[in-house]
C-alpha cells in the first residue's frame, strides 16, 4: 500500500545552471526522497525535503560492509512540454533483484514509482529542455543500522537525488578505445557482478585509472576464470556485429541486466536483426577481425545509450574496428532510442511512461 507523502518544500531554491554547462552528475536539484525502513515497521515514513546532507552514525552498516545498492534512469522533456520516464518498471526490478543479492528488504513497486512521479512533480522545473539533456535520476538504499556485527542491517533508508544533465556527446557519437583487461576481474558468478552494489564500481577503478594512463577511454572486462570471455566494457553492456549478426556476452551470473540492454535486444528483433546472447571469447573476435567479419563494436548503458568503439587493445594487439568511425547501426540504434526516448520517435514497446 502506498502510504501518503509529506511534502517540505525548500524556501531558499537553488540557481538553475545553463542548460549548455551542465555535464554528468555537476548540479541537484532542490529536493530529494526518504524512505525509512525498520524491521519493527518495514517501509514508512515516505517524504519529500530540501537536498542536503545525510546524518549518519560511524558504525553505520553501509560504511563498514557495503550493504547498499542503486539504480540510474532518466526523465526527458519533450518538444510539447510533457516528461517521460524510460521503462522504470524494470529499474524497480532490477532494484530488487540487486536487493535480494545483497540481503536487503524487498521495495514495493508501487512505493518505487509513486516516489519518482512525486519529486519529479516537485522538481519539474529542473527538467533541461535543451536536445540531448535530461534528468538523471539516482535511487539507492543504505544500510544504516549502527553495529559492527557481520550481519544484514535491520535499518535502512532509501531515496532519490536527481541532477539535470547535458548531452552525453557534446560533439556528437564518437567511437572510444578500449584497454581489454587481462590482470584485474571486475566480479565472477556467484559474487554480487549481476547486482548494480557500489563494491562493482569500485573494483573497476584501478584499471579503469590504468586504461586512461595508456590513452584508452574504458576497459573491456573478461572473465575471472578463464580470463578469456567478453563480459562488460566499463560499466557498459557490449554488442559485436559479427557477419551481419549482432552478439553480446549471456547473463551469467556476474554481467549486469542492463535496461538499455534489453531495449536494444528488443529493437533489433523488431527489425528483424539476428541477435545472439552467448559466450564470446577474446580470441574469436580477434579471428572474426582477421577475417574482415567484425563490422560494428559499442557499449550500451543509461548515461550514453550507445558508445560505439573504435579500437580495442589486448595485450599490446591494436585491433581497429570499422576503420575507427561509428558504425551504421550503432548510429541507427543512438537515434532511434534516443528518439523513443525524447519522444520525437513513436513508441512502438510501449516504454515511455508519462509524468
Amino acid at each position: 500500500m502506498v502510504q501518503a507523502v509529506e511534502i517540505q518544500r525548500t524556501v531558499t531554491k537553488k540557481e538553475k545552471p545553463s542548460e549548455q554547462k551542465l555535464g554528468f552528475g555537476v548540479y541537484y536539484t532542490d529536493h530529494m526522497f526518504i524512505l525509512d525502513y525498520s524491521v519493527e515497521s518495514g517501509w514508512h515514513s515516505p517524504r519529500i525535503v530540501p537536498y542536503q546532507p545525510i546524518t549518519l552514525d560511524p558504525a553505520a552498516k553501509v560504511f563498514h560492509y557495503g550493504q547498499t545498492v542503486f539504480e540510474g534512469l532518466k526523465a526527458y522533456r519533450t518538444e510539447d512540454g510533457r516528461v517521460l520516464l524510460f521503462r522504470p518498471q524494470k529499474n524497480i526490478q532490477r532494484l530488487n533483484k540487486s536487493n535480494e543479492r545483497l540481503s536487503i528488504p524487498y521495495l514495493d513497486e508501487e512505493i518505487f514509482i509513486d516516489a519518482l512521479q512525486k519529486l519529479i512533480d516537485v522538481d519539474r522545473d529542473w527538467i533541461p529542455s535543451t536536445p540531448g539533456t535530461s534528468l538523471y535520476i539516482r535511487p539507492f538504499i543504505i544500510a544504516t543500522q549502527p553495529a559492527l556485527g557481520v550481519a544484514p542491517s535491520t535499518q535502512y533508508k532509501f531515496m532519490i537525488i536527481m541532477s539535470p544533465v547535458g548531452a552525453y556527446y557534446a560533439n556528437g557519437v564518437n567511437p572510444v578505445k578500449i584497454y581489454v583487461e587481462s590482470h584485474y576481474v571486475r566480479a565472477v558468478a556467484g559474487g554480487v557482478g549481476e547486482a548494480k552494489t557500489a563494491g562493482n564500481y569500485a573494483a573497476g577503478l584501478s584499471a579503469q585509472e590504468e586504461a586512461k594512463a595508456k590513452g584508452y577511454e574504458q576497459v573491456l572486462w573478461l572473465d575471472g576464470v578463464h580470463r578469456k570471455y567478453i563480459e562488460e566494457v566499463g560499466s557498459m553492456n557490449v554488442f559485436f556485429k559479427i557477419n551481419g549478426t549482432v552478439h553480446t556476452p549471456a547473463l551469467n551470473g556476474s554481467i549486469l541486466d542492463g535496461i538499455t540492454r534489453n531495449s536494444i535486444i528488443h529493437q533489433l528483433k523488431h527489425w528483424n536483426i539476428p541477435v545472439e546472447e552467448r559466450t564470446i571469447s577474446i580470441e574469436e573476435l580477434y579471428e572474426a577481425h582477421e577475417k574482415g567479419m567484425l563490422e560494428e563494436a559499442f557499449g550500451t548503458g543509461t548515461a550514453a545509450v550507445i558508445s560505439p568503439i573504435g579500437e580495442l587493445n589486448w595485450r599490446g594487439d591494436k585491433l581497429v574496428i570499422n576503420n575507427g568511425q561509428t558504425g551504421e547501426l550503432s548510429a541507427k540504434l543512438y537515434e532511434s532510442l534516443t528518439g523513443i526516448q525524447s519522444g520525437t520517435l513513436p513508441d512502438p514497446f510501449g516504454w515511455m511512461m508519462e509524468v
